[in-house]
């Protein structure tokens, strides 16, 4: 144990360097879109994130828009935990029975205007989880969808370019 403890002290911190494809990109939407909800709600685009029966993956893309190496948060993008502060609900996974009530009433809980997005192949049509006992359906067979994002899981770039579209051209 101690020569493990030496050996960690001895090489250092580890440090994760930065994607390098898509870093100016990266920054350029996020930056954008920074910018059109500032124009479009004057003030931050607050985003609550629901999980209504995933298997994470798309939850881990999201968690990477959030950390150090993106931070969407310098941005003036945010995620809140109350959907009464949030603008976007981004729910990802089919609905299974037991969240279909929870999703329900997030939805209601959220002031309009809100957009809600559905991100992932299975937020979008069930995908390998299509024909469960334990899927209620889509997103969009449970709440009205504004947006959809494809892919399994989207990557960050992804994510951003969906919510800077939706924040350009959605209605209301």
């Amino acid at each position: 144990m101690r020569s493990l403890l030496l050996r960690s002290l001895l090489q250092g911190s580890a440090v994760i360097a930065p994607p390098k494809p898509g870093e100016a990109a990266m920054a350029e939407l996020a930056e954008e879109l920074g910018a059109q909800a500032q124009r479009r709600l004057g003030r931050s685009l607050a985003i609550r994130e629901v999980d209504a029966g995933s298997c994470n993956g798309c939850e881990l893309e999201i968690h990477a828009i959030n950390n150090p190496v993106y931070d969407i948060e310098r941005f003036g993008l945010k995620f809140v935990a109350s959907p009464r502060h949030a603008d976007v609900l981004l729910v990802t996974g089919p609905v299974t029975w037991n969240m279909r009530e929870a999703l329900e009433r997030t939805y209601a809980a959220t002031p309009s205007p809100k957009w809600v997005v559905a991100l992932g192949d299975c937020a979008f049509n069930c995908s390998v989880f299509a024909g469960s006992y334990a899927c209620a359906g889509a997103v969009k067979d449970i709440i009205p969808v504004d947006l959809h994002i494809p892919g399994c899981p989207p990557p960050p770039l992804d994510i951003l370019k969906g919510l800077l579209a939706l924040v350009a051209h959605a209605e209301g």
